[in-house]
């Protein structure tokens, strides 16, 4: 029974390095509706500088498939190069991980209409996106009202309206610190702690550090937000 055993795992083995996949390979496939002609780029930012990673002429077939391999869930950009002159809404963001990733989009809604499964990173990131997002708009709202005024604000209210957004920005980092720390196993929590509230008080981001698992504190941002603290403390 348990040669029987070795032996299919051996098979299993044996196949997956055949068809070039391994445990950190990363499948991005998916499809572009209505897309004819265009280029779509696989990219990454290894340190502070875009690098393509695959590339795919696109001529009457929306359909694509990159592979790619990676040590640890990372930002990944899928960029379209339309044949239109136009370069708004030409790229997705998404958490990448190993395992098999599905992108369905639209060619002319192409960020915006976005359908992304497979990474659970991503889902997570998600739904972090979705209530940072009402803060932003929030914030939005105080500008647009400060200049949409009838009549110019005096100085009293200019300083009311400060006074509503710097608690509504305390309100937000105070969410993105807690949502790290209550997904410390999560790679997105030190993503959030270098990427996204690097400028918070030091012992957040410390506590946020102090918090992750061992593998997640291995991981890409987890060094990234290691290095960070370190460079802070010199």
């Amino acid at each position: 029974m348990i040669r029987t055993l070795l032996s299919a795992a051996v098979g299993l083995l044996f196949i997956a390095c055949s068809n070039g996949t391994t445990d950190k390979t990363m499948l991005v496939s998916g499809q572009v509706k209505g897309l004819k002609k265009g280029t779509l780029y696989l990219q990454h930012l290894p340190d502070s500088v875009l690098v393509v990673v695959d590339s795919l002429e696109i001529d009457g077939d929306g359909n694509f498939s990159f592979q790619t391999e990676l040590e640890s869930p990372e930002i990944f950009y899928l960029y379209l190069a339309k044949k239109d002159n136009n370069d708004i809404n030409d790229r997705i963001t998404f958490f990448g991980e190993p395992g098999t990733i599905t992108i369905n989009t639209k060619w002319n809604t192409f960020d915006s209409d976005a359908k992304i499964t497979g990474s659970k990173t991503h889902k997570i990131w998600e739904e972090y996106r979705k209530t940072m997002s009402n803060f932003n708009k929030r914030n939005l709202a105080i500008i647009q009202n400060s200049m949409n005024a009838e009549t110019p604000l005096d100085s009293i209210q200019l300083d009311s309206l400060q006074r509503v957004s710097d608690k509504n920005a305390k309100r937000g980092y105070a969410f993105a610190i807690n949502f790290a720390l209550n997904n410390k196993n999560s790679y997105l929590a030190p993503y959030i702690a270098v990427h996204e509230i690097s400028d918070a008080n030091p012992k957040y981001l410390d506590s946020i550090n102090k918090s992750l698992t061992p593998e997640v504190a291995g991981s890409k941002y987890g060094k990234e937000l290691a290095e960070f603290l370190k460079d802070f403390e010199n």
